[in-house]
């Protein structure tokens, strides 16, 4: 399926769709052009991957639906963000998080002189929740994350990798989201983590019915366990379908799978694959 076949904003809208971005443009320090039309849907209660090298715009886009383009000096100059029929390309990261949008960061970024509990508790500030609610919601994250419970008391800086990945999402999941915009949640990780992280945000998706946006350069797992996906390159948008129909594409496996389904191809052959891949738009 081709970028150029998708539903955008100019169609009729679909009860459905909870976020509709709908060919944005991103410029940082007003010259550097990073996104170039970049369109996507997310529906409810579906997983989206947003896949692509580094520096292929995945983590613009997810700053420019969060609206957290500013403090790089960033700015949607084109196109328009919808959510829940609302535009919301000129709200505040803070009235976001209060309609149910909330990003959790490349790098987890989680507070390192804080406790783990003290974390997950900065998530809920927005909801003014009383003592007895805040004990629901905590007690809510550690169904889905029981490690963070054993170590709840622990500082965030002397935990895992995987555990502060925990960290950052179980901290989003305090506020309650109908999204959450997931940044390269496998970074750093080993590939038994990644597995475990994955299958939480698949129960989160399913037993919750929270909607994901996520950008991912594995592209493997990400496919496994999303439902649609869309793949970056130079700031487009160069390919998108069904996540089983990406999987099983020639060009992604060749890509980005790192499959090829014939014979080893020479050094030639190779640059013309490369060509070939700047492409298909």
């Amino acid at each position: 399926m081709n970028a150029s076949a998708h539903t955008t904003a100019t169609d009729t809208a679909s009860p459905m769709v909870l976020l509709d971005v709908n060919g944005i443009e991103v410029i940082y320090n007003h010259v550097i052009l990073v996104l170039k039309g970049v369109s996507l849907q997310v529906p409810e209660g579906k997983i989206v991957a947003l896949l692509g090298a580094n520096g292929a715009g995945k983590t613009t886009t997810l700053r420019a639906i969060s609206n957290l383009l500013k403090g790089e000096r960033g700015d949607v100059t084109k196109g328009s963000i919808v959510y829940r029929n609302e535009r919301i390309d000129r709200l505040t990261p803070a009235d976001l998080v209060k309609r149910g949008v909330v990003q959790v960061m490349e790098g987890r970024h989680c507070f390192a002189h804080l406790s783990i509990e003290d974390n997950l508790l900065t998530g809920a500030y927005t909801l003014g929740l009383n003592r007895a609610d805040l004990a629901a919601a905590l007690e809510r994250v550690y169904q889905y994350f029981p490690r963070l419970k054993q170590r709840r008391t622990s500082q965030a800086g002397y935990t895992s990798g995987g555990e502060q990945q925990m960290c950052a999402i179980g901290r989003a999941l305090m506020a309650n989201p109908n999204m959450i915009l997931l940044d390269e949640p496998s970074m750093g990780l080993a590939p038994q983590i990644v597995d475990e992280i994955f299958q939480i945000v698949k129960d989160l998706n399913e037993r919750e019915r929270v909607s994901f946006l996520l950008a991912e350069q594995n592209t493997n797992i990400a496919l496994r366990y999303a439902d649609y996906g869309y793949i970056l390159e130079n700031g487009r948008v160069m390919m998108d379908g069904a996540a089983e129909a990406l999987a099983q594409n020639e060009d992604v496996k060749e890509f980005y799978l790192g499959i090829s389904s014939g014979e080893r191809k020479s050094f030639r052959d190779n640059k013309f694959y490369r060509r070939r891949k700047r492409w298909l738009a």
